[in-house]
């Protein structure tokens, strides 16, 4: 069994997710990448397998989170590839947006499917063998919109704000095995979900309106006067499995340029 630190990473394929597995590849831990989108997967764990510190090794596996046989069966194979999961970093989520009101219910059950369902299927399946071994430490990626109501994304909010108490409760439960469980609260951050909200998604000029805020529609500016990058996010999540976080637990850390402090 390898001695190095084993992580399982979800949504691992873009956006934040591919920036956690890059900077625990740099930090040399070994991987367990899973997304849904076989093509950007396959070009991700590509790149990492170029560069990750000799000695750790990585594989990946094509898993929607919904789906919760996809989701042992690659917990499964990391076991049987690398004996124990040290760390697991949940980032896999979707963002829809819509009115409270006028928004389709199916909508929200999609939503909900994927932000709530999805990481308890994770959490559940990685959690058992954390606390097997009485050990572990678990990172998941949510939003500074699960405390914070915006316009057009009450599904999305509420979805991360169950998601955030999902994980506390965790983290409550599992403190007695040693397992710590947190979570990061990312603002505005410039990865293709946000820019999917930008009227032009290739024009950089859309940050501006974002940092800037709009009090009509309830989007927060940015006093920090710049978006995060997924690099930033990534850094917090290495952190928080880290041993430098050891008496951290059931902890929600904002990471979004002082946002929350203007609602």
């Amino acid at each position: 069994m390898s001695e190095r630190r084993i992580a399982v990473v979800t949504g691992a394929a873009a956006g934040i997710g591919a920036a956690v597995a890059r900077t625990l590849a740099r930090d040399g831990y070994s991987l367990a990448l899973l997304d849904r989108d076989d093509v950007e997967l396959k070009r991700v764990t590509a790149e990492l397998a170029e560069t990750i510190v000799e000695g750790a090794d990585i594989e990946s596996h094509v898993v929607d989170v919904t789906d919760r046989q996809a989701v042992d069966a690659a917990v499964a194979s990391t076991m049987d590839t690398f004996g124990r999961i040290d760390a697991l970093a949940h980032v896999a989520g979707i963002l829809d947006t819509g009115s409270v009101l006028d928004s389709d219910p199916d909508q929200w059950r999609k939503i909900f499917g994927v932000n709530v369902f999805g990481l308890l299927n994770v959490l559940q399946s990685v959690g058992l063998e954390m606390r097997r071994r009485r050990a572990g430490a678990i990172v998941v990626v949510s939003s500074n919109a699960a405390g914070v109501p915006r316009i057009g994304m009450g599904a999305y909010g509420s979805s991360k704000a169950a998601a955030t108490m999902l994980v506390r409760t965790a983290g409550l439960e599992l403190a007695a095995d040693g397992i710590r469980v947190n979570v990061v609260a990312p603002g505005s951050t410039d990865t293709a979900m946000q820019r999917s909200l930008w009227s032009d998604p290739s024009d950089d000029s859309g940050a501006d309106a974002v940092i800037e805020g709009n009090l009509a529609s309830y989007r927060l500016g940015i006093p920090l006067g710049k978006l995060a990058t997924a690099d930033d996010i990534a850094e917090s999540v290495h952190f928080l499995l880290s041993d430098r976080a050891a008496h951290i637990t059931m902890q929600a850390l904002y990471v979004d340029g002082g946002a929350t402090l203007k609602a």
